[in-house]
């Protein structure tokens, strides 16, 4: 009887301090990570990048958060890669000099998804904007 008092106030400490824990968790991390609707003007976003630099930017966000790229084509200027287990198209577009759009939709056109996976995308070409792309020497 002893041990199953024990047993059972383990259990319960273990809880409230998952409990604890997922509450003092930023909430915004949640709202990113649960699919939701997301409003197709949360899907693009207008850079003052030429639109092969921003192209460029475009595939290294995606290499960076590990999503896995399907398809892939310069001349067009657009992207297929596999996040979360859906599949979704970036497209870049000229939209001026030294002006262009970026376009992240779901291919399914079901916009029930995470908004974390487009947000983290236009976080990290935010972040590396003024960078300058490199050439890889050639072994």
């Amino acid at each position: 009887m002893e041990r199953i008092i024990k047993i059972l106030i383990i259990i319960g400490l273990f809880f409230l301090g998952a409990f604890v824990a997922a509450r003092a968790e930023d909430l915004t991390v949640q709202q990113l990570t649960t699919p939701t609707n997301v409003a197709f003007n949360d899907c693009f976003k207008t850079y003052n990048l030429p639109a092969d630099y921003l192209y460029f930017q475009t595939l290294n966000s995606i290499a960076a958060n590990r999503f896995e790229i399907k398809e892939l084509q310069s001349k067009s200027g657009y992207i297929i890669f596999k996040a979360a287990g859906r599949e979704f198209l970036a497209a870049v577009a000229y939209y001026g000099p030294n002006k262009s759009i970026l376009k992240i939709t779901p291919v399914n056109n079901s916009y029930y998804f995470a908004p974390g996976i487009v947000l983290n995308i236009f976080k990290y070409i935010d972040i590396n904007l003024n960078e300058q792309i490199k050439d890889i020497p050639k072994s």
